[in-house]
């Protein structure tokens, strides 16, 4: 926590030239200390109070303490990834990272001893299945490999990681794999510490690669998700061409699908014992705890791990790109470009500038493409991000072309913009709002314990000093715009890119994994290993839960007959000033352009650009969003510009004036953006859902026309702008200023002394009934096929919520629940699958049942009877049941409501006609629970009740027939969905 000394002239600084602010300022400097008999090394004034540990076997541990929450977020990283791929087994660590979940020889088995003869003939027929070529012979093989693992999964208890951590509250359980990093995370109560270290220093000490065909299954599909992302493949063509010297280019995370089809166990176990050494590894935590305590804890739990030499990655240097290189992907989405820069690595200083330059350029607000491509309404969408890696960097910049253009025409803008800089054609006012944004982004990440340890995970694998980071602010407020422009013009000129154009249409290159035959495994939901149970018996201390008090936690007043809701911040200078509006879309088709569109207009004295930049000047966020029945203006920044920033806000709101050729723009832009949402798979099913919840008319398509469009006048949405600002309207408010003050001294968004606005009638919406199985179908070329159940089911009832939480997390709510190891662990039918029952946002509304599988086409029937049979009939593990109860439990009593989140937890209860906390409720019902009350819960709510499966998949690969098992089977056409 930051005394509050500190925190005024942290914000005092804020108002100062850049100049002034370097002469004030604090230094970061590398300090040693010793406490508690183990040295660390720190730096000074750093206001997350990190520490840097390293243990006897080279093992890094980072504590920074919080205490907030009574929770840890918890990284286990090993600074080593696809890079480091053997050329010949790409994919490996992502494989690794996956089996890392799979325990060891005392966790996730029912009789080692057993199991193992089983396993040690599995390696042996991979190592037969890859070196042979003999397709006849390989399936032969593989029928093999599935009966043996078959008998191998009868010892195996899968997914027994996910109980563990479950039984602990742990959230987040997860994993990822980038190009030189893989990292394991957790985020725990801070009271089961002790468990999380005996379980995480077992898994580390003998990973057992078990149940590892059908887990490559899953890796399977998560390729063929790739193939139906055209983000992905540019991304992927943009390095391949960017770096053809380094494993950045030459070998993607996932792998190549020959080597996904040729899988080596003892390549994955090599590459274990090469890179997952303690001094290629890092415990980064950060939360509730004493780090005195926690450095005992951890090297007693880790002390067993033997530091080993790394092998240095080695690579040629690329060669500079002295002409543009092109490259061309194709999909289904609807099409941009990409151009990439190449630059140096996260430790050279230049890698700083990127980050700046990427700033210049993007900033949400006030950068060069933010003002001059976005704003202007020249393109669609536009903005450029740095990407940082060890070795090398890239800018990348992207822009998606509006009606009519090219995208030859887009490359043209973006390096228009590029050229802007390099002849120093921006304000140097930009490198101060920079610095003051900074300064604020600095407060938000330390004041949350999630941010402090990703940014110290993140740069222990980059192995960025710390010292450096923290110093960023202040060096970027050394940076002049001569600096500027020497960099983009050493780095950045008219022939020295990558571009790739993402094409539409269909992709001829792409391979799809097929389906292996895989019989489905025993998952043993009951089973207990005995490492399970002597981790589950040891002692923890309890946490005891905080309720949110509506009455104490919740500051009340009025504002000239609005109502004021305010919580105040006691921790730093950050506001948060909402107005939130009974009034949305459904009141007025008009009020959601109307709230896009404010973002190009001015006033009679300052046009858009000015609101942009003095909006960024003052630190502060600005945002006006309107829903389907509520609509809020938002901003949010730093206490000391409060007042300017109110100002600024109801001048644009009630000032703003019609600009015929930002409307003229506007509206093209519009139509442009419906039309790729028509190419969007995820906003079709998105459609289909709505279709199948309310019928034919539904909010997903209650939308102009084109024809309305085209009636559509300027001066009709700032109308509707302006009523809004004279409408009635509840004042949310977070910051450090008491209620009584906001009172006084806010004043109100309607400026004449006339009465409130009313609202008009709204359209109602009316979920339906689900009488029948119908089938709902959108055709979209894709690999994979989406199928999404829904059924309706009755209105809000408080009484039920302890039961829906319970059920949720023990049905189909995470990779332990029944669904996940059903469909994925035991099946491998789908790398993505859930199932929940969800609550209403308001008493009026109904509950419905969604349930999801992401799956290839030939996995269809398979995957749709795999699910049916699950909402049929609800499978009974009395463990997972439990662990079910005490996760959620666990979860509840460390859960803390603050900030804004107090606000927003009253705002839903309200909603729902709750006077209290319903988490109070839930947890003190929870222990009485049995599994009979979930189980009649799932006969009355699920089981053989009728379905509207929504799929979208690609009409030629997709058995009609097989759909029309299912239900009643309407083909839809995207003017039916979109309703445009």
């Amino acid at each position: 926590m930051i005394k509050t000394i500190q925190r005024i002239s942290l914000i005092a600084l804020l108002l100062l030239p850049i100049s002034q602010v370097c002469a004030q300022q604090k230094a970061y400097k590398w300090e040693k200390a010793t406490e508690s008999g183990y040295s660390y090394q720190y730096v000074s004034n750093d206001p997350t109070h990190s520490r840097f540990y390293i243990l006897k076997n080279g093992l890094t541990v980072i504590l920074s303490p919080n205490k907030k929450e009574p929770r840890i977020q918890t990284y286990i990283a090993t600074k080593a990834g696809s890079k480091t791929d053997p050329k010949d087994h790409t994919g490996l660590a992502h494989y690794l990272e996956h089996m890392l979940f799979k325990g060891t020889d005392k966790l996730g088995t029912l009789d080692w001893a057993k199991e193992k003869p089983l396993l040690d003939q599995i390696d042996n027929l991979y190592d037969k299945y890859n070196s042979s070529n003999d397709e006849k012979e390989r399936k032969s093989i593989y029928k093999e490999i599935d009966k043996v693992s078959g008998e191998a999964a009868k010892y195996a208890i899968a997914n027994e990681y996910d109980k563990v951590m479950g039984n602990m509250g742990s959230e987040g359980s997860n994993a990822f794999t980038s190009f030189e990093q893989t990292v394991y995370i957790e985020d725990i109560p801070n009271n089961v510490l002790d468990k999380f270290l005996t379980v995480q220093a077992e898994r580390f000490r003998n990973p057992i690669l078990r149940l590892f065909h059908t887990e490559l299954e899953s890796v399977y599909e998560e390729k063929n998700i790739g193939l139906d992302n055209d983000n992905r493949k540019a991304i992927e063509a943009m390095f391949e061409a960017m770096f053809p010297n380094n494993n950045y280019g030459k070998q993607t995370v996932i792998g190549t699908i020959e080597h996904l089809k040729n899988p080596s166990l003892k390549a994955i176990r090599e590459y274990y014992n090469t890179y997952y050494v303690p001094n290629n590894m890092g415990i980064i935590m950060s939360g509730d705890f004493d780090p005195n305590v926690v450095i005992k804890k951890i090297d007693a739990a880790f002390s067993y791990m033997q530091s080993k030499p790394i092998p240095a990655y080695t690579f040629d240097l690329e060669k500079p790109i002295t002409t543009h290189i092109n490259r061309e992907v194709k999909g289904q989405d609807s099409e941009y470009l990409f151009l990439g820069f190449r630059f140096p690595g996260a430790i050279n200083k230049d890698a700083k500038m990127l980050s700046l330059l990427g700033n210049m350029l993007t900033n949400g607000s006030a950068g060069l493409i933010d003002l001059n491509l976005v704003k202007s309404q020249k393109l669609l969408g536009a903005g450029a991000f740095p990407y940082v890696l060890k070795d090398y960097s890239i800018l990348i910049l992207q822009g998606r072309p509006s009606q009519g253009q090219t995208l030859t025409d887009v490359k043209n803008l973006l390096l228009g913009e590029l050229e802007k800089l390099r002849k120093g054609d921006f304000s140097e006012d930009l490198i101060t709002s920079i610095v003051n944004n900074e300064r604020k982004g600095q407060i938000i990440r330390n004041d949350n314990y999630k941010y402090r340890a990703d940014e110290l995970m993140s740069a222990f694998t980059s192995e960025l000093d710390w010292a450096n980071e923290l110093s960023n602010t202040e060096w970027l407020a050394t940076i002049t715009k001569k600096d500027i422009v020497e960099f983009a013009n050493k780095y950045l000129n008219n022939q020295n890119y990558v571009a790739v154009y993402k094409r539409q249409g269909q992709d001829e290159n792409v391979v799809k994994v097929e389906k292996p035959e895989i019989t489905p495994i025993s998952v043993n939901f009951d089973a207990e290993s005995d490492f399970l149970t002597q981790v589950n018996e040891m002692p923890e201390a309890s946490i005891e839960p905080m309720w949110v008090n509506y009455t104490e936690d919740i500051q009340k007043a009025k504002l000239k007959g609005l109502n004021i809701l305010a919580v105040e911040n006691k921790e730093n200078e950050l506001f948060s000033l909402i107005y939130r509006f009974n009034t949305g879309k459904w009141n007025d088709k008009k009020l959601g352009l109307a709230a896009s569109y404010l973002q190009y207009l001015g006033t009679k004295n300052k046009s858009s650009e000015d609101f942009s930049k003095d909006f960024y000047k003052l630190a502060t966020d600005f945002n006006i969003s309107s829903g389907n029945e509520e609509t809020n203006i938002n901003i949010s920044g730093l206490s000391s510009n409060f007042k300017p920033s109110v100002k600024l806000l109801h001048d644009l709101v009630n000032n703003c004036i019609v600009d015929e050729e930002a409307f003229e723009a506007y509206i093209d832009r519009l139509k442009k953006s419906r039309k790729n949402a028509k190419e969007n798979k995820d906003r079709i099913m998105e459609g289909l859902r709505s279709y199948a919840r309310y019928g034919a008319n539904n909010p997903f398509n209650y939308t102009f026309t084109d024809a309305e469009l085209d009636n559509l006048k300027a001066q009709d949405l700032v109308q509707v702008l302006h009523n809004l600002a004279n409408m009635e309207y509840t004042i949310l408010y977070f910051g450090p200023e008491k209620v009584e003050k906001i009172a006084k001294t806010l004043p109100t968004l309607k400026v004449k002394n006339t009465p409130y606005l009313k609202t008009s009638s709204i359209v109602e919406f009316k979920e339906i009934e689900t009488h029948k199985n119908k089938v709902l179908f959108a055709p979209y070329k894709m690999q994979q096929v989406e199928i999404f159940w829904l059924k309706n089911s009755g209105s809000y009832d408080v009484s039920i919520t302890p039961t829906v939480a319970l059920f949720n997390n023990y049905f189909g709510g995470g990779m332990g629940s029944i669904v996940f190891q059903t469909i994925r662990e035991s099946k491998a039918l789908a790398y993505s699958t859930y199932a929940y029952f969800s609550q209403p946002t308001k008493k009026e509304n109904k509950y419905f049942i969604g349930a999801y599988i992401g799956t290839q086409t030939d996995k269809f029937n398979e995957a749709t009877q795999a699910m049916n049979e699950l909402l049929n009939t609800l499978p009974e593990s009395a463990n997972s049941f439990e662990t079910s109860k005490q996760s959620l439990l666990k979860s509840i009593a460390s859960e803390r409501v603050i900030n804004t989140g107090i606000l927003n937890n009253y705002i839903v209860a309200q909603r729902l006609g709750n006077t209290t906390d319903i988490r109070k409720n839930t947890f003190e019902q929870i222990p009485n629970l049995t599994f009979n009350d979930l189980k009649n819960f799932h006969k009355k709510e699920f089981s053989q009740k009728p379905y509207v499966y929504c799929i979208v998949g690609d009409e030629e690969n997709l058995r009609k027939e097989s759909m029309e098992k299912l239900g009643e089977f309407q083909k839809l056409t995207l003017d039916q969905i979109f309703g445009y």
